[in-house]
Order: structure tokens, then C-alpha cells, then sequence
């Protein structure tokens, strides 16, 4: 049994998440630059093994897809494109920034620790893949 990975992908940075190998239980890996991501997620893959990739699929309150799809559009092709033996899917990721930064700040997280550029993304990241695991049971 391999991991998951779990990206939220952002214009400037993405945050990153990935499960034990049990596929139980989701951690982020350090915030990636959005043009950096898709080698760093390749040479995860050549380290680990990864049975499936989540792309947090951002949407509107209507439940349509945001603006932001047309980033992460290209990104998924050449992600395709470059690992096509790992199943890429997408998941829902409607509030996770928010929820992030809620969690930040009931974990007692400092003001300065919670305007580190990467942190939420990191954050968001564990909540698509934690939300994903859940979905599955």
C-alpha cells in the first residue's frame, strides 16, 4: 500500500499533505512554489510510493467551479501527462483556507506565526486529504 498526496494548489505556493503508508492519517510536507510543484511532486513519487494524487478542486458557494480552475487546469494535464500510472482526482476544497486559519488561531498560533506565507496552505493541504480519507467510509 502506497500514500496519498494531497495538494492545494495555489497561484504563488501550494500546500502539500501526504498519508502514512496506512493511508490513515494526513501530514503536510513543507509549502511548494506553484512553479516548482511539479517536480517536487515527481521526485516524491521516484522516493515514495504514492497510489493516488488529490487536487483540492476550489468551487463556489453554488457549487460551481471558481475561477481559479483555470491554474489549476494546465497543471493537472502536465501532471497527468508526466505521472500517468498514479490516479489523479479531484476533491472538494470549498472553506479550507478558512478553516485553516480558524484552526491557526484556536491552536494558539502567535499573529507572526500565523502570517507565515505557506503556513495555511500546509494547513489547507491536510484538510482536503483529511476531508477526502473521511469521504471514503
Amino acid at each position: 500500500m502506497g500514500r496519498i498526496l494531497a495538494i492545494d494548489y495555489g497561484r504563488k505556493r501550494c500546500g502539500v499533505a501526504v498519508t502514512d503508508i496506512l493511508q490513515i492519517s494526513a501530514n503536510g510536507l513543507p509549502t511548494v512554489r506553484a512553479c516548482d510543484l511539479l517536480q517536487f511532486v515527481k521526485e516524491y513519487c521516484g522516493r515514495e510510493t504514492v497510489d493516488k494524487i488529490i487536487v483540492g478542486e476550489p468551487r463556489d458557494m453554488q457549487g460551481n467551479p471558481s475561477e481559479s480552475m483555470r491554474y489549476i487546469t494546465p497543471f493537472l494535464a502536465r501532471l497527468k501527462k508526466e505521472l500517468p500510472d498514479i490516479p489523479v482526482e479531484m476533491f472538494d476544497e470549498r472553506f479550507t483556507s478558512t478553516i485553516a486559519h480558524r484552526e491557526m488561531l484556536a491552536g494558539g498560533f502567535s499573529k507572526k506565526q500565523r502570517q507565515e506565507k505557506g503556513r495555511a496552505d500546509e494547513m489547507a493541504a491536510v484538510l482536503i486529504l483529511t476531508g477526502y480519507l473521511e469521504s471514503r467510509f
